[in-house]
């Protein structure tokens, strides 16, 4: 599985991960009446039996933006 990192591969159960990973993107849905409360979050991290709900697709992707850093320097005068 791609998402998991080459040195933890040995050590996780990928259905876990993914279990995991389909929870965090609950939790970011934009709309906020869509994300689990953390006592549902708490229920499906425990539960091996639960079914999970299909995060929302967002409708928009803003993309990956890294800036560039920026320097200050103050002087007194």
């Amino acid at each position: 599985m791609e998402l998991i990192d080459e040195h933890l591969a040995g050590s996780c159960v990928p259905i876990e991960v993914l279990k995991c990973i389909q929870i965090g993107l609950l939790c970011v849905q934009v709309d906020p009446a869509n994300r689990p409360t953390m006592s549902t979050v708490v229920a499906m991290l425990g539960s091996e039996t639960i079914t999970l709900p299909l995060p929302v697709e967002p409708t928009f992707y803003v993309g990956h933006f890294v800036a560039e850093p920026i320097q200050l320097s103050f002087t007194d005068k």
